[in-house]
């Protein structure tokens, strides 16, 4: 049975992976594993052992504590495990939301902070 914990730190990783633009294989690759490997820690299937997350971390450019933000108390409480508030899908497990939100943060600030008005305003009349 998968622990609450490992699929929370496998989500996280995922997210993560995504946001740099990595794929399975690379980040695979980059720690010395197989791309199995990966998916089974981004499921929750298998846990990450200390010095694997320790790799998974260097690699994706964050401290260690980033898997583990979210849970207090021995509960789970990050916003990608909460289904999108629109159709009850889970945002962060969306490729297309994942490449939007990643092509979003490649725009310069300036520009970036316009675009995001036009689409709060789209939204509002939608």
């Amino acid at each position: 049975m998968k622990h609450p914990v490992d699929m929370h730190v496998g989500k996280k990783i995922r997210y993560r992976r995504w946001m740099v633009g990595m794929t399975q294989q690379q980040l695979a690759e980059s720690v010395g594993i197989k791309f199995q490997q990966i998916q089974k820690y981004e499921t929750g299937m298998n846990r990450v052992s200390a010095s694997r997350l320790w790799d998974i971390a260097d690699t994706l450019d964050v401290p260690v504590h980033f898997f583990f933000d979210g849970i207090a108390d021995g509960e789970i409480e990050t916003p990608i495990d909460k289904p999108a508030e629109s159709n009850g899908k889970d945002i962060m497990g969306d490729k297309e939301a994942l490449a939007l939100v990643r092509s979003y943060y490649a725009i310069p600030e300036n520009q970036r902070r316009k675009l995001f008005d036009l689409a709060r305003v789209l939204s509002e009349a939608a």
